[in-house]
């Protein structure tokens, strides 16, 4: 049974993956990591810890880390906030109280811990920046020993960004611009990496039909769920089409046949305007980078674990 540990920064797709994590049948979710990135970090601590209360079908023994990484360019505020409205759902909420407990040290020295306690290789799932395992590999490099992969959603390897704002030259995608030495920090280890770009996910973006799925599918408390989480997604808060980047990490991670890939080696900037730019050469590291999803086994996949979820 393949271990995994879940490091993501409290945004809609953000707890989508989570959830997901939390249904699969023949994983063990080892810990979980959330860093005041896209979304707020102490709500969303607080509504990982009811998520996995509510979804937890493996009864995984779990504990949710508080990441006290700080940004060096933060998120715009209108996209953070949403993470007290999904700590405040009713599905999460009934009980009226929490059992799934704060870990008692911060989210790159817990995963330290997780990973020299799994009983295997740990394979990591990061859907927001990379600074709590940039930090841990300073603190501890032998981690890299037990780390079987990271899967993460960062970065862009076309040169097309998300981030609008000054010293930023428009190359730069969100995760990475949060801390580009993070990224470098990662790029320059020994880990092996698989990465989800901007580009990777253009066959799932969030549309009118998909929330209609969603809605229509409500009797399951896992669509329900997800129903409110993607009624708080506007595209003007993004700039952009709203694409399912973190959901397809994740999906990528448990079900590697739903992603095309490709392997190149790239690198990163850190300095000036193009800081956080990742470029494809042939001195840069190795790595994987997926180049688009299956639409068919990706929903098959989704819709199968959404509707056999159960409450606890």
């Amino acid at each position: 049974m393949k271990n995994f540990y879940l490091n993501h920064d409290s945004n809609m797709d953000d707890f989508t993956s989570l959830l997901l994590m939390l249904l699969v049948p023949d994983i063990k979710l080892i810990g979980v990591g959330v860093t005041d990135a896209d979304g707020y970090v102490e709500p969303g601590v607080s509504a990982s810890r009811k998520l996995i209360d509510r979804f937890n079908q493996r009864g995984d023994k779990l504990e949710v880390a508080k990441s006290d990484s700080r940004a060096v360019h933060q998120f715009p505020e209108a996209w953070r906030v949403s993470a007290f409205s999904v700590d405040h759902f009713p599905i999460l909420n009934e009980k009226g109280t929490v059992e799934t407990p704060v870990a008692a040290k911060p989210a790159h020295l817990d995963m330290i811990d997780k990973i020299h306690a799994a009983d295997g290789p740990v394979t990591l799932v990061f859907t927001g920046p990379l600074t709590d395992l940039a930090r841990a590999l300073e603190i501890d490099p032998s981690i890299q020993d037990k780390i079987e992969e990271l899967y993460w959603m960062g970065g862009s390897l076309n040169a097309h960004g998300n981030v609008y704002a000054p010293c930023a030259d428009g190359t730069q995608e969100w995760n990475a611009w949060w801390d580009p030495e993070a990224c470098k920090t990662v790029w320059d280890s020994k880990i092996k990496i698989q990465q989800v770009g901007l580009e990777s996910t253009e066959e799932l973006p969030l549309t009118d039909e998909m929330r209609q799925h969603f809605a229509s599918n409500r009797k399951y408390p896992a669509f329900e769920f997800l129903g409110y989480v993607y009624a708080l997604v506007n595209s003007f808060e993004v700039d952009s089409t709203y694409y399912l980047w973190d959901v397809l990490t994740t999906m990528s991670a448990l079900y590697p046949e739903i992603a095309t890939t490709r392997d190149t080696k790239s690198d990163v900037y850190t300095d000036g305007d193009r800081a956080a730019r990742f470029f494809e050469t042939e001195n840069g590291r190795p790595m994987t980078l997926v180049t688009s999803a299956n639409y068919d086994k990706f929903w098959e996949r989704f819709d199968d674990l959404c509707e056999k979820a159960k409450l606890f």
